[in-house]
């Protein structure tokens, strides 16, 4: 779709759900009030930790947020009640940290974290596809939902406890079109990091693909 048409469908959009802020509810153009972005900027902790870790696929990992509180709620109702508005409050608020977009940037190439067929059809989305897609836009560093995909239908991690969580991720990621990869480097997104193996058992897959570096952003971690 071209930019204009693009355009078009997003304003008929807010005129059917006017756009509000995602913290408090109310009216607001960039899904986030000043009130509001205040209240998440004591809860960020805009952390960069760098994987020393031989048994990690990915060499960083970048969190915006601790899970817990407000943004624990926030996040369990952007991917289990409807509320895949909540993207767009998520990444604006990201690009307010210079020094983080900054980073972001530096990649050559956006990865969501899969989901299987079955999943999208339950919840209507792929949670990570819509923070990957806005981030794309706001950085122009495209999306690539070809490389990658869930080939196994699995419980939901957050439902397991830390070893059924390992297991339940292992060997259920496949990769395609390689030569996307080669020499790239590549920012997986992912909304919460718990124990890390569905983002390791990812980028696993994804080092076939000889990138030049695997970082991984996640909205939270627990």
């Amino acid at each position: 779709m071209d930019t204009k048409g693009g355009d078009m469908l997003e304003t008929i959009q807010n005129l059917i759900y006017p756009p509000k802020c995602g913290i408090c509810g109310k009216l607001n153009t960039n899904y986030l009030c000043r009130r509001c972005e205040k209240q998440l900027e004591n809860q960020a902790i805009w952390e960069i930790t760098q994987n020393k870790n031989p048994y990690i696929y990915f060499d960083e990992r970048i969190a915006i947020f601790s899970y817990n509180s407000l943004i624990r709620n926030k996040i369990l109702e952007y991917k289990f009640h409807e509320k895949s508005y909540l993207y767009k409050t998520f990444v604006n608020f990201l690009i307010k940290n210079q020094k983080l977009f900054q980073k972001i940037k530096s990649y050559d190439i956006i990865i969501p974290v899969p989901i299987s067929k079955k999943r999208q059809k339950e919840r209507g989305y792929n949670q990570s596809l819509l923070v990957a897609k806005e981030i794309a836009q706001k950085s122009n560093i495209p999306v690539e939902t070809n490389c990658i995909y869930k080939a196994k239908h699995t419980i939901e991690q957050s439902k397991l406890n830390r070893e059924e969580r390992e297991k339940n991720a292992q060997d259920v990621y496949e990769i395609i079109n390689k030569k996307i990869l080669e020499n790239k480097k590549i920012l997986l997104i992912d909304d919460i990091y718990t124990t890390g193996n569905t983002v390791n058992s990812c980028s696993k897959v994804l080092q076939n693909g000889n990138p030049k570096k695997i970082g991984i952003l996640v909205l939270a971690k627990d």
